[in-house]
């Protein structure tokens, strides 16, 4: 029986039989069967039993030019031809790496001429550890050794990954995190600043950055690692204030400022990275996802004047790198997807016309039953669940956690054909950035829906 003539069911028990999924649950997995996507285009995906999904997700955060690029399969294939692989180890390289750090280094902010390529955002902010303690051995300071990073960030889930973010699920799995890895709380106004403007708990929450800094020593920290909109801890976006006050402390005590631009890179925030949009200047900066629109694996680091300087003058061998840094293929792909943004003016579509709307149709949800707040930036937008809205208090009350309303909600997005995520009890979606003014009407309608049908069933059991 040829392979693609498998029912779901036959598909589901070889998947159980031999594939285990990240970040799941693998007996819980195959007693429920995995869903099977068969297909994509543009911003819809469809199953195995047929069904068109709205992919309000982008993949994973990632696929920002939409499905089915014509370009950008043809370039993997063009170079897949003539030269499908070659390393970067032993003084060599290949001209699509080459090329892509020089395409790399226009787009990005005037201080980064440099770039450091993996296969991986997890392997680029692996990178940004040896990266950093490296420059400070340099520059004879080998005791800074401490990098900071917030509770509920996200960094990646390899070993120096996991442990730069701030998810205490991964910590508990591992002995996470690695030494000198230390946190401060993210800069979550709905959970920790509602008895306060926005803007005063923006200048409050980047103060604890400077308490920490104080409290481990000065001498002792070498750097500050932050995403500029949280993503995976569920689209936390700062307040106006935070990050040039964060930049003010960095600059004040001289620690390293790192832009994790995985999730933010590459157009996601209505430019083309998000320390522009919101503000600061870091000395490095890690990419992935959205640098290859996901069609091919790639990461890497743009390393700034102030690292890459010590680095190149006065540094020996360094000893770190991957077997794909660099790699051909990826890099071709790359290269063919951020000419298809620059031509069909996809950062500007997002910062002018399709970021704003999203914002705005987000923003009308506040008026749902279910909704204490809405967030967004660029093409990237939250929902809080809530209970209890009064006009006295109108961001309403949390859930229990034990009760999943997030999973509740998502089980409707599936069941209604969109992929919205759920992060506790906050709903989110980053869709691809190609997506027009029509599609986004087309997803806030199942987005209404599925809060209708979760608060119709809260409501039935008790829960409201």
């Amino acid at each position: 029986m040829s392979k693609s003539n498998r029912s779901t069911q036959e598909w589901q028990a070889a998947d159980a039989r031999h594939f285990l999924h990240p970040f799941t649950d693998f007996k819980g997995l195959a007693a429920k069967g995995s869903r099977i996507i068969s297909k994509a285009d543009n911003i819809y995906l469809w199953d195995s039993e047929g069904h068109k999904i709205l992919d309000g997700m982008s993949g994973l955060w990632c696929v920002n030019v939409g499905y089915g690029q014509q370009s950008l399969i043809e370039a993997a294939a063009k170079q897949m031809a003539e030269l499908p692989f070659y390393n970067a180890f032993f003084q060599t390289a290949t001209m699509p790496a080459i090329e892509l750090a020089e395409v790399l280094a226009e787009i990005s902010p005037p201080s980064f001429e440099h770039v450091f390529f993996t296969g991986s955002g997890s392997e680029g902010n692996d990178t940004i550890v040896r990266m950093v303690r490296r420059f400070w051995d340099l520059k004879g300071s080998p005791e800074r050794q401490i990098i900071i990073g917030r509770i509920n960030g996200y960094h990646g889930s390899t070993m120096a990954g996991a442990s730069l973010g701030g998810m205490s699920g991964m910590h508990a799995q591992g002995g996470l995190p690695i030494p000198n890895i230390s946190h401060i709380e993210q800069p979550h106004w709905f959970e920790h600043g509602q008895d306060m403007s926005r803007e005063d708990f923006g200048l409050k929450a980047a103060g604890w950055l400077e308490e920490k800094i104080l409290a481990l020593g000065a001498d002792k920290v070498a750097a500050f690692i932050g995403e500029p909109v949280q993503g995976a801890g569920g689209v936390i976006v700062p307040p106006s204030t935070y990050w040039p006050e964060i930049q003010r402390i960095c600059d004040k005590y001289g620690i390293l400022l790192v832009s994790d631009e995985v999730i933010c890179g590459f157009g996601r925030t209505g430019n083309w990275f998000g320390c522009e949009t919101m503000g600061f200047k870091p000395d490095l900066m890690t990419f992935a996802k959205g640098v290859s629109s996901g069609y091919i694996p790639l990461g890497g680091v743009l390393v700034g004047a102030r690292v890459a300087k010590v680095l190149i003058d006065e540094g020996g061998e360094f000893n770190h790198g991957f077997t794909y840094s660099g790699h051909p293929t990826a890099c071709a792909v790359a290269l063919a997807n951020l000419k298809l943004l620059r031509e069909q003016h996809v950062v500007e579509h997002v910062r002018d016309d399709i970021g704003p709307y999203l914002a705005q149709r987000f923003a009308e949800l506040n008026e749902h039953p279910l909704v204490g707040e809405t967030q967004s930036c660029g093409m990237m937008a939250a929902l809080q669940l809530v209970k209890g809205k009064t006009p006295d208090k109108p961001t309403g009350t949390a859930f229990a956690s034990e009760l999943e309303v997030g999973m509740i909600c998502r089980k409707y997005c599936f069941a209604n054909g969109l992929i919205m995520r759920a992060v506790g009890d906050r709903m989110i979606v980053a869709p691809p950035l190609v997506m027009t003014r029509t599609q986004i009407d087309e997803m806030m309608g199942l987005i209404r829906r599925c809060l209708d049908q979760t608060w119709e069933e809260l409501s039935q059991s008790g829960l409201l």
